[in-house]
């Protein structure tokens, strides 16, 4: 939040002589008659039924539920013409008011799921940015605050970046600025009351892709933030009109607003304190009408009631890809997880929109533990040149901005997001994925931490593309270098639980942040094309030379490939015990990245030599039979009639959906030397690897299971020698 010095506070209270009078204060001054339901229509508010304007003594509705019609909208003028009437204000240089502490339950617990993996190490194979640009930089658009609060979403043509209190729209195919910066206010010139005299950020953008339309919003309010204001763009061309819209939410300070798209309403949560802004009320959801808020008509949002003190923030589930959910299905809330849960709770606004709304819990699947970060201070996070008093927040008390759903062809539910821990003494990304988080039942399908290093890394947001590859961004610091802009992460056919992929820089800053109340933003944003569902749009905060109030901000794109080329082939053996061998057989399309998993490609295998039955099967999805080996998952079991120590078995790997050349992949196995003594014995364990058509070798070869960077007994599988054009 930006909080405004009490100077140009009563200034601007002063100044604000075109006031609005809200629903609220007809309804506190007994204006619920049909008169005054007449008044409301002739100010261009929804009429709405007596019922429905008794808000919580409406016994359809879930009890403090609330339905309040925007107290004012319009359509603008082109904002390519309004930018150039809007004349900022010259505020002070300030620094963003702190958010105010959360208290919750959480109990700290050793983190089980922190990953370790070698593989991102050793071969990182994430792909490197595409476009890679400066965004809006300090003193920013309408005030000389900090941080930014970066934020932004790409459409059909165009990228719009929002920050603390300006935002600028671009060219999608070339970065170059097509509108801005510009005042946020400037979207609400001639709209009067405190959507246009005092806004005070917290800003959010989204892009409706069911309608190709954008949406944008911040709070206002005369001495705390009791308003959101919203608008709509009337095309999917956001340098034109806009329909704007304000709502009063009450006299509490209203803070962190988060809004999400989703075929029936736009929601929205927040978290609430009293007015003073000293003690915590509780996380709020809110639902506005999409439906007449995309034809500039007048709209109410419904709000429920605050789930009270002891909750932790939420937030709601955003829509990504171009499939709906079911029809009908709820919105999906998640709380920040201090329970040891992730609590899902269903908001749903009834047909026709503010039909009694309810909000209720759905289910609470097991969340992994973790230790919270920042909890004493929030200078927790160093910087070079910045660690004790100028080191920044990690903000690790909440979910950060976006909760992505996204729906597959095959049925699936994917609901990905993240939040910031304490891992091994460093800020780590623990990052999840909800599936069936609409009907039930809800579960974490996988769920990690991501802290493959001693290097800090928080302030993450997580998306997922059309093809189920998900990514991350984030910033990452220490006490030896600067803030920087990363990513990570991981192809749907890698192993469940890794960012294996890797990790690449967006931009590296060249200075650190002093001051501004340790403050590092409040949340950053990575978005997915909607043309092609698979660029991923990244935009964060960095300093450019250390000090204070002079934070920049970068754009810039990436995206995993979409035809895979050359698959790298290795497999890992364990003996399976009475007679039988399991081989796991990963296929990536990613070159020389050792031992993925593979459930998406169809594999067409030969088996030969040694006494097993030949055969060919396709394998699709990890399942299929054919002649004596079985499939489960990844796994392929395979009888080993008579089989005698150092038996070789063969596997020759005649297409991959066209990803390996026409050339086949021979893989033979050898029971090899487990124990390291130089010889192989009875029940040793190992393997050596031979490749033809990609002319790719290996020999003794064994995995450091235990991450200690030797290979002890037992050890299986760590390469040793490889050569060829396959790694």
């Amino acid at each position: 939040m930006n909080a405004q010095t009490k100077e140009s506070q009563n200034k601007m209270k002063n100044s604000n002589k075109f006031r609005f009078v809200s629903f609220r204060t007809f309804l506190a001054a007994g204006f619920c008659s049909g008169a005054a339901l007449l008044v409301l229509t002739a100010l261009g508010v929804i009429p709405i039924t007596a019922a429905m304007a008794q808000g919580s003594k409406n016994p359809s509705l879930q009890k403090g539920a609330q339905l309040i019609p925007s107290y004012h909208n319009d359509l603008s003028r082109p904002l390519r013409d309004l930018v150039k009437e809007w004349k900022p204000d010259a505020r002070q240089q300030r620094e963003a008011a702190e958010n105010p502490h959360i208290a919750n339950d959480h109990v700290d617990g050793p983190d089980p799921v922190i990953e370790k993996s070698w593989l991102n190490k050793l071969a990182p194979h994430i792909p490197a940015p595409i476009l890679n640009f400066d965004g809006i930089p300090f003193p920013g658009v309408g005030c000389s605050c900090a941080p930014p609060d970066t934020d932004g979403a790409v459409g059909s043509t165009q990228f719009l970046q929002i920050v603390n209190e300006g935002f600028q729209v671009f060219d999608k195919a070339t970065g170059n600025s097509l509108l801005g910066p510009s005042g946020i206010a400037s979207v609400w010139t001639g709209f009067g009351g405190v959507c246009q005299s005092n806004g005070d950020g917290d800003p959010i953008a989204l892009y409706d892709q069911l309608a190709n339309r954008w949406i944008i919003s911040q709070f206002a309010g005369t001495s705390v933030p009791t308003d959101e204001c919203v608008a709509v763009s009337q095309t999917s061309d956001a340098t034109g009109a806009w329909f704007r819209y304000g709502f009063h939410l009450g006299t509490n300070f209203f803070d962190y607003p988060k809004l999400a798209v989703w075929p029936d309403a736009y929601y929205m949560a927040m978290n609430v304190f009293n007015t003073a802004g000293t003690s915590f009320l509780g996380p709020q959801a809110f639902a506005m009408d999409r439906t007449n808020m995309l034809l500039g008509n007048a709209a109410t949002i419904i709000s429920m009631p605050l789930l009270g003190s002891s909750f932790p923030p939420m937030l709601p589930a955003n829509l990504d890809g171009s499939t709906l959910p079911p029809a009908g299905a709820p919105n999906s809330f998640v709380l920040f997880p201090s329970s040891g849960t992730y609590r899902v709770y269903h908001f749903s606004v009834g047909s026709p929109f503010g039909t009694s709304p309810t909000f209720t819990l759905f289910q609470a699947p097991a969340a992994a533990a973790f230790t919270q970060l920042c909890t004493a201070t929030r200078a927790c996070v160093p910087q070079l040149g910045g660690t004790g008093s100028n080191a920044v927040d990690g903000i690790g008390d909440r979910l950060m901005h976006r909760l992505a759903y996204r729906k597959f062809s095959d049925g699936h539910e994917s609901l990905v997001g993240n939040f910031t821990v304490s891992a091994s003494s460093v800020a780590g990304i623990r990052w999840f994925e909800l599936r069936g988080v609409t009907s039930g039942p809800v579960t974490v399908f996988q769920e990690s931490t991501y802290q493959p290093d001693t290097t800090w890394r928080w302030m993450g947001s997580a998306a997922m593309d059309g093809a189920g590859n998900l990514a991350i961004g984030f910033s990452a610091s220490s006490a030896t270098i600067n803030p920087q802009i990363r990513y990570a992460g991981r192809l749907a056919t890698d192993p469940l639980n890794a960012l294996s992929q890797g990790e690449a820089h967006l931009f590296d800053g060249t200075g650190s942040q002093t001051g501004t109340g340790n403050r590092w933003g409040d949340y950053s944003a990575l978005s997915i094309d909607p043309v092609d569902d698979s660029t991923f749009w990244y935009t964060q905060e960095y300093y450019a030379s250390t000090g204070t109030f002079n934070w920049r901000t970068r754009i810039g794109t990436f995206k995993f490939p979409t035809t895979p080329a050359l698959a790298s082939v290795v497999s890992r053996l364990t003996h399976g015990g009475a007679g039988t061998f399991d081989v796991n057989m990963p296929l990536t399309g990613t070159p020389g990245v050792e031992d993925r998993l593979s459930s998406t490609y169809n594999i067409v295998l030969t088996f030969t030599n040694g006494p097993i039955t030949s055969g060919t099967a396709t394998v699709s999805a990890g399942t299929g039979t054919a002649g004596s080996p079985t499939f489960s998952g990844n796994t392929m079991t395979v009888p080993l009639t008579g089989v005698g120590n150092a038996q070789t078995l063969t596997l020759t790997v005649n297409n991959v959906n066209g990803l390996l050349p026409t050339a086949s992949v021979n893989l033979s196995f050898l029971i090899g030397d487990t124990t390291a003594d130089g010889t192989v014995n009875a029940g040793d364990i190992g393997q050596t690897k031979s490749q033809s058509g990609n002319a790719v070798t290996a020999s003794n070869f064994r995995e450091d299971v235990t991450v200690d960077g030797s290979i002890n007994a037992g050890d299986i599988g760590l390469v040793k020698s490889e050569s060829g054009t396959g790694l």
